[in-house]
């Protein structure tokens, strides 16, 4: 990756370079955090955790090569037309964001400047551009970190989800979140009601993806469900599935202490498949259904596929009921062997999951309404000086880790 720009700590301002887009103005202004490094950077750029402190400082995660994450003082950003300034305070650490910090790209998309890491976000709304009329200051709200072209078939056909010119935080060119200050389209700055945190704020975007797979597999009232992979996605497909009116939910893992805590969230059965063959997997997973059953096919109505492995991949298809619906949650490599013989003679529903549409306000819904309790998910807290130390932990594979947060007030 190219390495423009500055060091560490609280010195050069490093450019945004040519990055140009709905989040970033044109001339460069760019988006950042605050914080500090262990090494004795000054603490005076965290500016405190409320809101509009210290402005005259924009600090973000920015990464420069592959594990190369520095604290750098970034440009100050100012929101356009139709945009928003935020003081950011909270964002959580995807898998997406741990997979370019340890090779620098996913697909095509590829780090080839400096870029602000992060896009799970929350915060206050510091200030709002010319045509926002929802916002004012003091608000605090949610960052739906896509924003859509609004003009090709498939934005005005609600597929924004899809747009090629989408420009998502911290997804090559585009900056992310975790920093001090950023700006975003307004149409993307969810508020928040006063009983939600910053926190679960940050996880309505994991939140969202789960919201779009059950719609995705059609889970009705009634349905048996069976969700592969225990890592954040995973439970949360669970939850929302339960929320959707599955009356029946099975979870499968590698990981005991994992599987332990999906059973402790809410999972009706948890079984553990290690050293299993994909055929055995499946039938170990949906023999829990056997008691639920109202036909002869005991198999899933529903199959959320979140662990993106071939064999997952296959065990779900073998583990679908004829006519059911399979859903590939997660994101393995793009040339995989499956039983597609299997799928087309049982006629399997096979659909795919990428981000989320119309999904933010319904994720609001749950967790305010209490029906999503998001808490239990939050496992670890870093402060935004320590952003490497929080990619090196989740690098680290501990299986007490479900969801890392970042401070960035």
């Amino acid at each position: 990756m190219a390495t423009n720009g500055t060091g560490s700590g609280c010195g050069g301002v490093v450019g945004r370079g040519e990055i140009a887009s709905v989040f970033w103005k044109e001339e460069g202004e760019g988006s950042g955090g605050a914080a500090a490094d262990e090494e004795g950077v000054s603490t005076a750029c965290l500016g405190g955790e409320k809101m509009g402190q210290d402005e005259g400082k924009n600090i973000g995660a920015v990464l420069h090569d592959i594990k190369d994450l520095r604290i750098d003082e970034v440009e100050m950003p100012k929101p356009g037309r139709g945009q928003v300034k935020i003081n950011v305070q909270k964002v959580g650490i995807c898998a997406s964001d741990l997979h370019y910090y340890e090779n620098g790209k996913i697909g095509d998309a590829e780090v080839k400047s400096p870029m602000i890491m992060g896009h799970e976000s929350a915060g206050f709304v510091e200030e709002v551009g010319e045509g926002v009329e929802h916002l004012e200051k003091g608000d605090k709200v949610a960052i739906e970190p896509g924003v859509p072209c609004k003009n090709c078939e498939l934005c005005i056909n609600g597929k924004y989800n899809l747009c090629p010119r989408v420009k998502f935080a911290a997804t090559p060119p585009v900056d992310g979140t975790m920093s001090k200050y950023t700006i975003h389209d307004g149409t993307f700055c969810h508020k928040l009601p006063d009983n939600m945190t910053l926190e679960e704020g940050a996880m309505l975007e994991p939140l969202s993806v789960a919201i779009q797979a059950v719609f995705q597999g059609n889970v009705r009232l009634g349905d048996r469900v069976l969700v592969s992979g225990t890592g954040p996605i995973g439970l949360l497909c669970m939850l929302v599935a339960k929320a959707a009116g599955a009356t029946c939910v099975s979870i499968t893992s590698h990981t005991q202490a994992k599987l332990d805590k999906a059973k402790k969230l809410g999972a009706d059965y948890a079984v553990n498949i290690t050293d299993m063959e994909p055929k055995e997997a499946a039938e170990a997973s949906v023999a829990v259904f056997s008691d639920v059953a109202m036909g002869v096919d005991k198999r899933a109505d529903v199959v959320l596929e979140c662990s993106g492995s071939e064999s997952g991949i296959r065990t779900g298809i073998y583990a679908t009921k004829s006519g059911g619906n399979f859903v590939m949650v997660g994101l393995g490599k793009s040339d995989l062997t499956v039983p597609l013989l299997d799928a087309e003679q049982r006629e399997i529903n096979i659909r795919g999951v990428f981000r989320y549409k119309g999904a933010y306000q319904i994720a609001i819904r749950l967790v305010s309404s209490g029906k999503i309790n998001l808490q239990p998910l939050i496992t670890h807290h870093y402060k935004l000086e320590d952003a490497t130390k929080a990619f090196e932990k989740l690098r680290d594979g501990d299986a007490s880790i479900t969801k890392i947060m970042v401070d960035c007030a």
